[in-house]
């Protein structure tokens, strides 16, 4: 049995989900098939790899990640097949794939070049599902990655960049925004500690040339109703949260603008 997931901006509405699983299915029948989700912005490339990021660490070592954000189908961007050192991702050659690779150890990059891992015909619209869904079923069914094409070192780099740290200081962008308001950021735990942020203490935000001092705290229940404050996410990501409330409305931001944190010190509420 092998796992294969899935991850999109299709959304729910139109077929082309359906067709994906159905082209995998008819190639491995056998395969089990796990949405991540289909709800990723629509041409977002960096909200898709960080939920990819985020989610497929958690699935077993040999599953194959399928994720299709995917603006320039059609055009002249790759498609590849990755090998990690727990995985398989499959999907287009636009940074979409990069983070969640990296983040299990990438062994192997390969350009699926190889007709038989594609339809007869394939669409110049959907990839998708006629060259992506198509390799992963052949792949699920015990087919080498390294028959998909050409090994390549040269991936287009990841959707996101890192943050910038020194001490005091992260400037780093908005990378993504859940469906709680969340505003999700580039900087880590481990930029936290670089930049010598400790929980308990106030750190000032500044986004569109405004900073408030906020309270970074060990998790939401440490604040108070519609308090807005800052924590490690369990993505592993800082991110702004308002308790019971939208940071993401508060903050009027969207995926890259930028936002930075300074030692809280000097700054006003």
């Amino acid at each position: 049995m092998q796992i294969v997931t899935l991850l999109s901006d299709f959304g729910s509405r139109d077929q082309y989900v359906a067709q994906m699983k159905g082209t995998i299915l008819t190639i491995c029948p056998s395969a089990t098939l796990v949405d991540i989700t289909h709800e990723i912005e629509k041409f977002n490339v960096r909200i898709g790899a960080f939920v990819l990021a985020a989610a497929s660490r958690y699935f077993p070592t040999g599953t194959i990640h399928l994720a299709v954000v995917d603006p320039g189908v059609g055009g002249p961007r790759r498609g590849l097949a990755i090998e990690s050192r727990r995985s398989m991702y499959v999907g287009p050659d636009n940074g979409l794939l990069i983070p969640a690779a990296l983040r299990d150890g990438v062994k192997e990059v390969y350009s699926i070049e190889n007709p038989c891992f594609m339809r007869s015909t394939v669409s110049p619209t959907f990839h998708g599902r006629d060259v992506f869904a198509y390799a992963a079923g052949r792949i699920a069914c015990g087919a080498r990655l390294s028959e998909v094409g050409p090994m390549i070192r040269d991936p287009v780099p990841a959707a996101f960049p890192e943050a910038a740290v020194s001490p005091g200081r992260i400037d780093s962008e908005v990378l993504a925004i859940d469906s709680f308001g969340n505003v999700v950021t580039t900087a880590s735990e481990k930029d936290l500690a670089v930049a010598g942020f400790k929980t308990g203490t106030k750190v000032g935000t500044e986004v569109k040339r405004r900073v408030r001092r906020l309270d970074l705290v060990r998790t939401y229940s440490d604040a108070a109703d519609g308090e807005t404050v800052l924590l490690i996410g369990s993505h592993g990501f800082l991110e702004v949260a308002c308790n019971r409330g939208s940071a993401a409305q508060r903050l009027r931001v969207r995926s890259g603008d930028k936002i930075n944190f300074k030692n809280g010190r000097g700054y006003r509420s």
